[in-house]
């Protein structure tokens, strides 16, 4: 027989993802980014404002979750990483994936819907317990879908720029989860209100228990979404497979050529310098991007007092403006690089944080104070993504532990931060004293004016050593 066609690796460059393939794989995060979306943005105001539970036991139960992400992100990492070649029909990534997503599809509605068996006498410990498996489960599974997802970007692409385009393609669907849930949220609480219910200005403009069926009805109909987008991602994405030990033939070499690259294993990114800045990067980005949605609702409600038609309406305007420029991502990385995008990116977040510390009242200027923060907040998240993506360049097989490393810094501090500032909440009898009103003000300056100036001083440590593996070479073990 004739010798077959020419393999990928025979020379020739990877042809680049259709269009097609690169639309299932930007979907493939859907799912988790609705739920995110609600996670950060609704959960603590769900717990607080709606259920009455203290605030510091809505940010315990926020904090087991972004705990249990945390511990569970880099063990998945691990394993994804380790599956490689077990799955000979779908690809351990892809079966990571279908894992999680599973996870989340059982879990989250139980998060957004009233405790079962629970009444008007139930402490609320018990309650909060009840909360505490299905949150586990559900940020399992939410680790293991992000993980597989992230990790197939060196997998699918090798250029850069190739893999900034993905990774906006990917966070413009993030925006545009966000957008559907937004939306959904707006609706659902325009169509609470029966007609005789219109003049009753608390029930209207006010958060209460009345609102319970607008956030279980808002669970329902993300998981049954993103359920949908799920599917799309597993048939039109194909993940390459790389056989673990190559079986010579009777055609190839006994003896492996000398300058075959030795494995970058999990333990030997832990050597390297670049792991920690980019690390420490990522990580402030993700407290500014997560912190800001969990907090915003809270400063739109208490600090300026406005409608709760408002915790739609403004988080639907950021994510407008975050969707439309995350297309400029390509061009500007291309044009003054990354670093230099990501400063950029950190600018306008400054600038918001100095408007909302000089101004107690915004009024229409809200919006506009919206379209900074969602725009410096794409900026710096598809950035820093497209960063790790570099920090991982060619060595795919360990890329999932860098991300789940990464994620795990992410969710911990993250956790922490929302625990912290839950413990300095001024009133303890009631959902929101006078004493609230400038504590919510000044935590949307500290989590975006405070962490941004932290986020400077990680990109200055960029600039002046650059991403690079300073104890590894190509022909070498670290």
């Amino acid at each position: 027989m004739g010798p077959g066609p020419p393999t990928a690796g025979a020379g020739a460059p990877p042809r680049p993802l259709s269009l097609v393939a690169r639309l299932s794989y930007a979907v493939g995060h859907f799912l988790n980014d609705l739920c995110a979306s609600m996670w950060f943005t609704y959960l603590l105001l769900y717990l607080h404002s709606v259920r009455a539970y203290s605030s510091r036991g809505a940010g315990l139960l926020l904090l087991l979750g972004q705990v249990a992400d945390g511990l569970c992100t880099p063990l998945v990492g691990f394993e994804v990483d380790r599956a490689a070649g077990r799955c000979a029909r779908f690809g351990p990534r892809k079966a990571w994936h279908l894992v999680g997503t599973i996870c989340v599809l059982l879990s989250f509605p139980f998060i957004f819907s009233p405790c079962l068996g629970c009444g008007a006498t139930t402490p609320e410990w018990a309650a909060l317990l009840y909360y505490g498996p299905f949150i586990v489960i559900f940020q399992f599974g939410w680790a293991a879908t992000q993980i597989a997802h992230l990790s197939l970007i060196p997998e699918l692409v090798t250029n850069d720029h190739e893999k900034v385009e993905l990774t906006a393609l990917r966070y413009a669907f993030t925006v545009v989860a966000n957008i559907t849930v937004y939306g959904a949220a707006w609706l659902l609480l325009h169509l609470q209100g029966s007609p005789h219910m219109e003049s009753t200005q608390d029930i209207n403009d006010q958060l209460g228990v009345q609102d319970v069926p607008v956030f279980r009805n808002l669970s329902l109909l993300v998981v049954g979404i993103g359920a949908v987008f799920s599917l799309l991602f597993h048939l039109g994405t194909r993940e390459g497979r790389r056989r673990q030990v190559e079986e010579p033939d009777e055609h190839g070499p006994l003896l492996a050529p000398a300058t075959a690259r030795p494995l970058l294993l999990w333990k030997h990114w832990l050597q390297e310098p670049a792991f920690y800045q980019v690390g420490l990067l990522y990580m402030s980005t993700r407290l500014i991007v997560n912190l800001s949605q969990t907090y915003m609702a809270m400063y739109l409600t208490y600090s300026l007092n406005l409608p709760k038609k408002f915790i739609a309406t403004i988080p639907l305007v950021m994510y407008l403006s975050g969707f439309f420029s995350s297309f400029l991502m390509k061009p500007i990385n291309k044009c003054i690089g990354r670093n230099m995008t990501y400063f950029v990116g950190l600018l306008v977040i400054l600038a918001f944080a100095a408007w909302v510390a000089l101004t107690n009242e915004l009024g229409v200027a809200v919006y506009v104070a919206a379209v900074l923060l969602g725009t410096g907040c794409a900026t710096i998240l598809v950035t820093s993504l497209a960063m790790t993506a570099d920090l991982i360049g060619p060595h795919t097989h360990s890329g999932a532990f860098v991300y789940g490393a990464m994620s795990f810094s992410d969710k911990v501090a993250n956790g922490l931060a929302v625990m912290a500032i839950q413990s300095l909440h001024p009133c303890s009898l009631e959902l929101c004293c006078r004493a609230c009103v400038s504590f919510y003000h000044w935590v949307m300056v500290a989590v975006t004016g405070g962490v941004g100036v932290a986020a400077t001083l990680c990109l200055c440590s960029l600039l002046i050593w650059p991403i690079r593996l300073q104890n590894w070479d190509s022909g070498a073990q670290p």
